[in-house]
Order: structure tokens, then C-alpha cells, then sequence
């Protein structure tokens, strides 16, 4: 079990996270892109423009010198998001002890080289461990509030994936392990796809019908996918996949269900983009999907649907009309 414990990101998911730590008794430290938000966040405990009305603990040393939240760790968590990952770890790379395990609470696919979060701090952090993906239906306010949740660690080194399970081994959350790494961070990418036509569904006034008829289909193709990536299909019948999948579609919290519903009403996604403070990642998601759904021959469209509208210019009633004129098949 780890004695030191680094989180690289002070968003949502890292603020969360450190308060279960704490609350186990783990020594940590947290560290972020942006000096201003760090040094804001370690004189009053707060992010108001990420999770507002949260206050982070004391025990939490936040710091704006990455050598400093690295000295001596023995695990290392990133929260930062799919897209920016590389950057922000060329910085925390170097200060990073040699062999210590990653765990990532990305989910996305890196836009141009479709690496997974996984993936991508491989690269980066070349003497570093192994790395477990943390994933699952994770609404961050309701974890702050100590609400019950459900998560599952994903390793291909399966004593890492019990050591995540003991480190947030908390009232409010049940962790399982497995060793499907390149399905549960599949399952987690591409349900943001899904969760933004889930979204536009709302934004049309469509009704629950055909938002449930989204997220059955959407889980269909993005199986389809995994199991062409060489996942194992039962990962997309879990936590990681349907339970997150669910959340993400009907939960108002969701960033991407927002995003979706606000263009299903008109508004440009620029515009959306402009005034949100969190990143939407399912938006950048989208284009890697779709490489890497044509790269492997697969079928996915309410993914081209959702591709289609965020950058071809297709209006949501027009996708949602092709969707419908499909010829029907067996399921």
C-alpha cells in the first residue's frame, strides 16, 4: 500500500478524490496546470469555478511546485483531461519517482495519435509503473457529499488494481477490480459520444423513449468497437460501461448530456464552448471515435450522427431524421 499519494489535476475528479484519500489517512499532495488556481486553492480550500461550495481539506498539501507534490510518491493520480494530458505530464514527468504506478481518471481518446489516457502517460512517463484506470458512473458533486457510488479499477497488473481498491476503500464508495484496461477506458470515451446525442435528444424535447433507444443503440456500437480493439465484451455490460453510460445520459450534472442539450435548442457549440468552465470531452472524443471506428471497420452512427453535427454543420432534427430512415435489421 502506498504511504505518499500525488494527484495531478485540481478539477473535479482530483478535488473528490483527494478528500477520499484524506479521509483514509493517506499523505497528499496536489498539484495543477494553472499557478493561480493552485495558489488560490491552498489559501482558501476552494475552486469555485470548478466544484463550488466544496471545501477541500487541510490535510491536502496543495502546492504549485511539481517537485514538491512528487517528492517521494508512491502513487500518482491524474485528473487532468484526455486532450492535455501530454503537456501537463512533460511537466510533472521529470519529478516523477522512478517505477511509481499511475491512475487515471481520464476519459477520452487523444485527438491524431487515438492513444488512450493510458496510453498517452506510458509516453510520457517512461519510468514510471504501471498504470490502472479509475473509472465508472461518478458524479463528482455527489461524491463530494459522500453519496454511494460504484467504480471499478482496471489494470493489467492485477495487484495494482487491488491496491487502488483498498487506497479508496471508503463509506461512499465500492470499488472492483479487473484487468480489461482497454475496455473500460474505450467504455469510458466513447459514452461521452453517446451522451451528448443523448443530450440533443433533451434540448429536441424528444422524450425518454428516444433517449433510451440512444443509449441501447450507442452501447451496441461502442461494443462493437471494443470488441474490434480487442476488449472483452463484458466490460461494456458494467460498471464502466452501461452504469456509466446511464449516468452520463440521464443525470443533468453531465457535462456532455448539457452540451447535447443545449445545441438540440440552438445554441452554436462555440458559443457553449465559450461560457463553459469545464472541458467537454466528449466534443474531442468524437473526432478520434470516428478515426478509430473507420480505421477498424466498424459501424457507429449515432457517433457519425454526433460527428456530423458537431463539425459538418447538420442540424440535431436532421440527424435525428437519418437516424430514424435507417433500414431496420435484427439487433
Amino acid at each position: 500500500m502506498p504511504k505518499r499519494i500525488a494527484i495531478i489535476g485540481d478539477g473535479q475528479m482530483g478535488l473528490v478524490l483527494a478528500d477520499a484519500l484524506v479521509h483514509r489517512g493517506y499523505p497528499t499532495r496536489m498539484w495543477g496546470p494553472f499557478p493561480d488556481v493552485v495558489t488560490h486553492l491552498a489559501r482558501t480550500r476552494e475552486n469555485p469555478g470548478r466544484m463550488p461550495g466544496f471545501t477541500l481539506k487541510k490535510a491536502v498539501l496543495v502546492t504549485a511546485d511539481a517537485a514538491e507534490a512528487m517528492q517521494d510518491a508512491e502513487l500518482a493520480i491524474n485528473a487532468i483531461p484526455t486532450q492535455f494530458i501530454g503537456a501537463v505530464w512533460e511537466q510533472v514527468a521529470p519529478h516523477l519517482p522512478a517505477g511509481c504506478p499511475i491512475i487515471s481518471v481520464a476519459k477520452g481518446i487523444e485527438n491524431g495519435t487515438l492513444r488512450r489516457p493510458s496510453e498517452v502517460l506510458h509516453d510520457a512517463t517512461t519510468s514510471a509503473g504501471p498504470v490502472c484506470s479509475l473509472s465508472g458512473p461518478t458524479i463528482a458533486t455527489e461524491l463530494a457529499a459522500h453519496r454511494p457510488a460504484v467504480m471499478v479499477a482496471a489494470a493489467e497488473d492485477a495487484s495494482l488494481a487491488r491496491a487502488v481498491q483498498q487506497a479508496f476503500d471508503v463509506p461512499w464508495l465500492r470499488i472492483y477490480t479487473g484487468t480489461d484496461l482497454i475496455g473500460v477506458e474505450l467504455a469510458g470515451a466513447c459514452k461521452n459520444v453517446i451522451a451528448l446525442a443523448a443530450g440533443m435528444c433533451d434540448g429536441l424535447e424528444l422524450g425518454d423513449n428516444a433517449k433510451s433507444a440512444v443509449l441501447a443503440r450507442g452501447l451496441a456500437e461502442i461494443t462493437r468497437l471494443g470488441l474490434a480493439m480487442g476488449a472483452r465484451e463484458s466490460t461494456f455490460y458494467g460498471i464502466a460501461g452501461v452504469g456509466d453510460l446511464a449516468t452520463t445520459c440521464f443525470s443533468p450534472h453531465g457535462r456532455n448530456r448539457s452540451c447535447g442539450e443545449a445545441l438540440g435548442r440552438g445554441t452554436p457549440l462555440a458559443e457553449y464552448q465559450a461560457r463553459c468552465d469545464s472541458v467537454v470531452e466528449g466534443v474531442a472524443t468524437t473526432l478520434s471515435v470516428m478515426e478509430l471506428a473507420s480505421r477498424h471497420g466498424v459501424e457507429m452512427p449515432i457517433t457519425a450522427s454526433v460527428h456530423a453535427v458537431l463539425f459538418e454543420g447538420l442540424s440535431p432534427e436532421e440527424g435525428v431524421r437519418q437516424l430514424m430512415s435507417r433500414q431496420s435489421g435484427s439487433e
